[in-house]
């Protein structure tokens, strides 16, 4: 099974990210659940979202405790130690932030794999606005082999429900140039 803990802050999409990740799960054919945690429901407050995916049914439902991936969408809750608790060595930690691997190796006192990516940089030149949650979804599915196009058609399903073909098409070109880029 897969276990996937997001962060980040109420209103960049953190929730979204999940749940579109979830459905691109289901079309690839695998059980999936997501969902979210959150104290007071307010814009900017820490947010986590879960995922579960696996070719076996998924019997539990408490929030993941040791994921295989955690994914960061605000560099500065990678200050916090709750980033890396209870992140499998051999796991990996995403980083939205133009800082380098090492300087979170310090950081975190992770020593598995860390990635970084500027995803606020690909979304403001891609999108228009610093809300990075799908451009992470991008650097998520070349790093753990999610098929882009399964995510693809869940982006764009989700805009077309918002009738916003526009904003589907920048976001997902904005994925797309993270899954190309992601080291």
């Amino acid at each position: 099974m897969l276990e996937i803990r997001f962060h980040g802050r109420g209103g960049h999409g953190v929730k979204t990210a999940a749940l579109l990740l979830a459905e691109a799960f289901i079309k690839q054919g695998m059980n999936a659940q997501a969902f979210p945690e959150f104290g007071p429901e307010r814009r900017g407050a820490p947010v986590k979202s879960f995922v579960r995916a696996s070719k076996e049914q998924i019997m539990m439902h408490e929030p993941v405790e040791n994921p295989n991936v955690v994914v960061v969408l605000d560099e500065s809750l990678a200050e916090s130690p709750e980033i890396s608790e209870g992140l499998f060595q051999k796991g990996i930690l995403l980083i939205n932030s133009s800082k380098k691997q090492e300087f979170f190796k310090k950081q975190t006192r992770f020593d598995g794999k860390i990635y970084t990516i500027d995803a606020n940089k690909i979304a403001i030149e891609n999108i228009g606005h610093p809300v990075a949650s799908t451009v992470m979804l991008g650097a998520l599915a070349a790093l753990v082999g999610i098929d882009f196009n399964a995510l693809r058609e869940v982006v764009l399903e989700y805009f077309t429900e918002k009738k916003d073909k526009v904003a589907a098409e920048k976001n997902i070109r904005a994925m797309e140039i993270a899954f190309k880029t992601i080291k």
